[in-house]
């Protein structure tokens, strides 16, 4: 009755309640069969479940302070306390979660600005890090709906055009402090391992990894709901997608999906990644695929040229669900890199596919104004404002004398470090 209740309350009918049944699924929709028959055509609630984390992937992407004027280029625009509701994901929305740790990252070998943003500005909140993306919990009112406890981990990706791919080097390493008891020798890409694993002692807020940080707070969430029902969700697009897969093999490999306290119950880890570039080489896909606990759904656009990269050398994880936006009727035709590249029209395209054999239709009632919020992506006849997703003024707040100062960073007393 708890989740009947709930889902009216956001749904409204009853009929639509009944017809929600991502509580009773939530282990199939997680792949616990590996999606078997739920991908072709694709099952309509794991279209909403896909789209429900990529939004939360999209939230790294529209909480990200880009203005480099700004000293706190690189940083969060909004604390973790009002994350989601700053963001516009409370309103209809029944998925309730809490942020509880933001995660920043740096790099040690030197890697394209697409990646990690400077601030100009002398007074920078920070020279060497940037905010990488953040750690959820399903709350109590999101566990009813979600039928678990959910820990969701969402990777901020690259917010700049598709350059950097013609700037990135494609070397392989060892990842030893992810796989030190693997008999095998899985690679990895050296640049996507040195995001998630590089300190740096000059940062307050890379004192330790971004992979440090990330799973301890995964422990912490682990042991203080131990004796609930417990899924770990990671999630991201492009770069993003990369570090959610290091971070989703590495939470299993190393045992931090279960607790101290309790090491044989273990919890499932998906991992939901979006336009992923290629993150190892066969050796780390054969080690990937061989954790029980751990399952990969992998969404690519048909035309979109980061899943093909790194060309040599790498294989990919996971099972991949195939989406072809060009069906789509709502988009700008022929449409170009970027567009086919970006998220909210990857969510347009889960939203909309009708499997490899079928057109395009939106099954899922998800708005289109969405597809111009960082883009030109609609066609004109809809009139949608292109890019409108911005800042009031970029920022820029009047002050009690008539001067206008730069105000972009939401302060709380919960702000890490």
């Amino acid at each position: 009755m708890e989740i009947l209740s709930i889902l009216r309350k956001w749904f409204g009918k009853k009929k639509k309640v009944m017809n929600s049944s991502i509580a009773q699924r939530w282990k199939h929709l997680s792949g616990q069969n590996i999606w078997g028959e739920l991908l072709d055509p694709l099952d309509i609630d794991l279209r909403r479940y896909i789209i429900h984390y990529g939004e939360m992937a999209q939230a790294t992407y529209d909480a990200f302070n880009t203005e480099k004027a700004s000293k706190f280029a690189g940083s969060s625009l909004y604390g973790k306390k009002d994350f989601f509701s700053n963001l516009g994901l409370e309103k209809g929305n029944p998925y309730r979660y809490q942020v509880t740790k933001f995660l920043y990252a740096t790099s040690q070998i030197p890697v394209p600005e697409a990646f990690i943003i400077r601030p100009l500005s002398r007074e920078a909140w920070s020279k060497e890090s940037n905010w990488i993306g953040y750690v959820a919990v399903a709350t109590d009112e999101g566990k009813a709906v979600l039928g678990r406890r959910d820990i969701v981990i969402a990777w901020r990706g690259t917010v700049q055009t598709l350059e950097w791919i013609d700037d990135l080097e494609f070397n392989l390493v060892s990842p030893e402090k992810m796989f030190a008891d693997q008999r095998s020798d899985p690679k990895v890409h050296e640049g996507w391992y040195s995001i998630y694993t590089s300190e740096d002692s000059r940062s307050p807020y890379n004192k330790i990894s971004a992979r440090d940080q990330v799973l301890n707070e995964v422990r912490r969430l682990v042991d203080q709901f131990k004796n609930e029902e417990i899924s770990i969700t990671v999630t991201g697009h492009s770069l993003g997608a990369a570090l959610a897969t290091l971070n989703a093999v590495d939470i299993v490999a190393n045992g931090y999906n279960k607790s101290k306290n309790q090491s044989r119950k273990t919890s499932p880890v998906t991992a939901f990644l979006f336009a992923s570039p290629r993150v190892g080489d066969s050796d780390f896909e054969k080690a990937f695929t061989g954790f029980k606990d751990l399952r990969a759904l992998r969404v690519r656009n048909a035309l979109d040229v980061v899943p093909n990269y790194p060309l040599k050398g790498y294989s990919d994880v996971g099972e991949e669900l195939a989406i072809d936006t060009r069906k789509s009727k709502y988009l700008k035709s022929p449409g170009n890199l970027s567009n086919r590249h970006n998220l909210e029209g990857y969510l347009h395209g889960v939203a909309g596919t009708q499997g490899s054999k079928g057109g395009f239709n939106l099954v899922v009632n998800r708005d289109i104004a969405l597809l111009n919020k960082s883009i030109n992506g609609l066609k004109d006849e809809y009139f949608v404002p292109v890019s409108w997703s911005v800042q009031k003024n970029k920022g820029m707040v009047q002050q009690a004398d008539g001067s206008w100062k730069l105000m972009d960073h939401e302060y709380q007393d919960d702000d890490d470090p």
